[in-house]
């Protein structure tokens, strides 16, 4: 057990800052940061622990530790306790890892030397690491609509083990939910404004106390909808397109069936031309304004 007395209280400043968010996590969160401890990543990181509005005793026990941290005095989601934890750091590099022991924290200069070439750089899980076997179909099914609108193939997307450069993260906070998606959200984010997303192996183990709150149905349909919402954020023409296309042939083609058998252009092939039209007008108007929305703040 890490001995406070033995922590000295002289000001260091570090270059990378390790967040990591918690919530009712009593039965893991020691396990955690004693490992950091004897790894001794306190003495070269930053290491912040934002515990997320906890009714157990998750903050007593992180206060024995020579971490900072931070508290939310009601439950905010995943997201919004990753935002305190950026808002607060003050290393040049940023990497995130779960409290729930999952994550091997010796990958964590694996991450810290790649982000001297990537602008992020993902702990992507293998084949053998742990995963809750139901949630394997809504993954593939999340990652290949990611895929297809993104134009590019993803890493793991929604991995919590990761790094970034604080200042193209932070200027991207706006952009980023409170709920658990702001793994996929931020990798999204990263690839459509084309910045460089490095990998490294990473095994997961099975998570330490109570079960994930992540829920595949109704999680997995936020996942879905938030897919939608990067994409019409940056690239809407992608949805806008195909669907001005689709309806505008829907409507040429009654028109022609209409008028081969009554003579005439129904009115409903009339709206569906020009829903279509409008369609497409409106989708590059949404593209301008996406440009003006991706501003940094």
């Amino acid at each position: 057990m890490f001995n406070p007395k033995n922590y000295g209280s002289a000001m260091v400043k570090f270059t990378t800052s390790i967040i990591i968010p918690a919530y009712n996590e009593e039965d893991a969160i020691e396990s955690t940061l004693q490992r950091l401890v004897d790894l001794k990543i306190h003495e070269e990181n930053e290491i912040i622990v934002v515990d997320d509005g906890s009714d157990d005793s998750t903050a007593e026990i992180v206060r024995k530790y020579p971490v900072t941290l931070r508290m939310h005095h009601m439950n905010k989601g995943y997201g919004a306790a990753l935002k305190t934890g950026l808002r607060w750091s003050k290393g040049e590099y940023v990497i995130l890892m779960d409290s729930d022991g999952q994550h091997d924290p010796t990958n964590i200069a694996d991450i810290r030397a790649l982000l001297g070439e990537f602008d992020m750089v993902i702990g992507e899980r293998s084949e053998t690491s742990f995963q809750v076997k139901r949630r394997r179909g809504g993954k593939r099914l999340i990652k290949w609509m990611g895929q297809y609108l993104v134009e590019q193939k993803l890493p793991d997307y929604n991995s919590g083990f990761r790094g970034f450069r604080r200042e193209i993260i932070a200027g991207m906070l706006h952009l980023m939910p409170n709920g658990f998606s702001f793994s996929t959200t931020s990798t999204l984010a990263f690839l459509k404004e084309g910045y460089n997303i490095g990998t490294i192996p990473i095994e997961v183990s099975a998570r330490i106390g109570r079960k994930s709150n992540v829920k595949m149905v109704k999680d997995g349909s936020k996942t879905l909808l938030l897919l939608f919402r990067i994409i019409m954020l940056f690239n809407p023409l992608k949805i806008f397109f195909p669907a001005s296309i689709i309806t505008f042939l829907a409507g040429v083609g009654f028109g022609i069936v209409g008028f081969i058998l009554y003579d005439r252009f129904s009115n409903g092939a009339v709206v569906l031309t020009m829903m279509g039209m409008f369609l497409f007008f409106i989708g590059l108007i949404a593209d301008q304004v996406s440009i003006l929305n991706r501003r940094k703040q």
